[in-house]
């Protein structure tokens, strides 16, 4: 029998809830945050944990998805296009991932490796976003446009991208696909966007989630059950709370999030601080298993050294270092007009 009334459980119960709000806040980070918090938490190791937390992704976005059906007008056409270029690279990426991976240590420390390199994409490309929007408004591109032209290439290759991302990592289909949305169909609302995302997100988890049950043979229920638990009351308080909330300074920290995570995680595969002081010779410091501080740090930079750079991008673009428009009307579309 499941134990679910322990202090582990619980902690699980809670940072479900936490990540859940988040997704239904944003459509982003549910993967992106779930997976490397449970891993570097030492809830499971990294298979279980990606199976455990995409079997939570389909009941919690679910959720998420019929609220912002409701409320926040997806945009069906374009969710469908996703989903044709998703689910099939969600159900065979696990497979193609464990052949080429293999079993073992190996395949813990290469899981480990490629989540952490995903996050750091994640972060990544939502910074390119931003900047790209930046440029867009600047240059008189941006125009609302709730009901955009599809187009179908790139729509299906980014749900190709995304699907390969979450079957093997459980990382992107909140993160990149949306990401990846903002920057293809700039007009799309901010709501409209996120709603997107979750309609097409629920059949990509699915399948990615059947995919990774049947190659890890089953699944941690111990740490799926608190997962749903958490998530999906979660997912669906911040769905409903979503139009009041601005996104722009939860997006943000969560960029300062992945950044942390995907060093730790590539830390955690051999990759870490400790590799650059074996390469040098300096093995006495390589001992040391974390570099807890170092990461704390490199969050605290970040923090400082992101407004500096934005900064310098806004004077290239010969605008004043800083006013309109803010990141928060980049991120919810209310740039417009301000330049």
């Amino acid at each position: 029998m499941i134990e679910l009334l322990t202090w582990t459980a619980l902690s699980i119960v809670v940072v479900g809830f936490l990540v859940g709000v988040v997704v239904g806040l944003t459509g982003m980070g549910g993967g992106a945050l779930m997976t490397p918090a449970l891993i570097l938490l030492g809830f499971g190791d990294a298979t279980a944990v990606v199976t455990a937390d995409l079997t939570a992704a389909a009941v919690y976005k679910t959720g998420g998805a019929l609220v912002h059906s409701k409320h926040g007008q997806p945009n069906f056409r374009l969710a469908a296009w996703l989903i044709v270029g998703s689910v099939p690279m969600a159900f065979l990426g696990p497979f193609l991932f464990h052949r080429v991976a293999g079993e073992g240590e190996g395949l813990e420390q290469t899981l480990k490796f490629a989540i952490g390199i995903a996050l750091l994409f994640a972060a990544t490309t939502y910074a390119l976003r931003i900047y790209l929007q930046l440029r867009a408004v600047r240059r008189g591109g941006h125009r609302p446009d709730d009901n955009p032209h599809i187009r179908p290439v790139p729509t299906l290759l980014v749900g190709m991208l995304g699907g390969a991302l979450v079957g093997i990592t459980s990382v992107g289909s909140g993160s990149v696909i949306m990401i990846a949305l903002l920057m293809l169909y700039p007009g799309l609302s901010a709501l409209r966007l996120v709603g997107t995302d979750l309609v097409q997100a629920v059949p990509l988890v699915l399948a990615a989630a059947i995919a990774n049950i049947v190659v890890n043979h089953g699944i941690d229920w111990s740490l799926t059950i608190p997962l749903i638990v958490g998530s999906v009351p979660g997912s669906m308080l911040g769905s409903r709370i979503a139009p009041k909330v601005p996104q722009s300074w939860i997006r943000r920290g969560i960029v300062v999030v992945l950044v942390m995570s995907g060093l730790a995680l590539l830390d955690k595969a051999g990759h870490g601080p400790q590799a650059v002081f074996e390469a040098i010779g300096l093995s006495g410091i390589a001992d040391s298993r974390q570099f807890p501080v170092f990461y704390l740090l490199v969050g605290v930079a970040l923090l400082f050294l992101i407004p500096v750079v934005w900064r310098k991008l806004r004077e290239l673009e010969g605008l004043p270092a800083s006013g309109h428009p803010t990141v928060a009307e980049l991120d919810d579309e209310e740039g417009v007009g301000h330049v």
